[in-house]
């Protein structure tokens, strides 16, 4: 389940794993302005894409994310 604004609109997150809906491409999240993320593509193509036309991947970001285990000391 992904975050969702006080309108109503889906909240990118830098590093989502996003699916282009034209052509079914898979990219990351690296930058979000009001309208559009910037995005790097699986091809290493970089882009600005409208919001509108991308879906977050879950699984993948959550397979993505670099989190720190139990065992690792501060």
């Amino acid at each position: 389940m992904g975050l969702y604004s006080g309108w109503g609109e889906f909240m990118f997150k830098i590093g989502d794993c996003v699916v282009f809906a034209l052509d079914g491409a898979r990219g990351v999240v690296l930058g979000i302005n009001h309208h559009s993320c910037h995005v790097i593509w699986e091809d290493y193509f970089v882009s600005w894409e409208k919001k509108d036309l991308l879906t977050v991947d879950e699984a993948l970001t959550n397979a993505q994310r670099i989190t720190r285990s139990p065992q690792q000391n501060d």
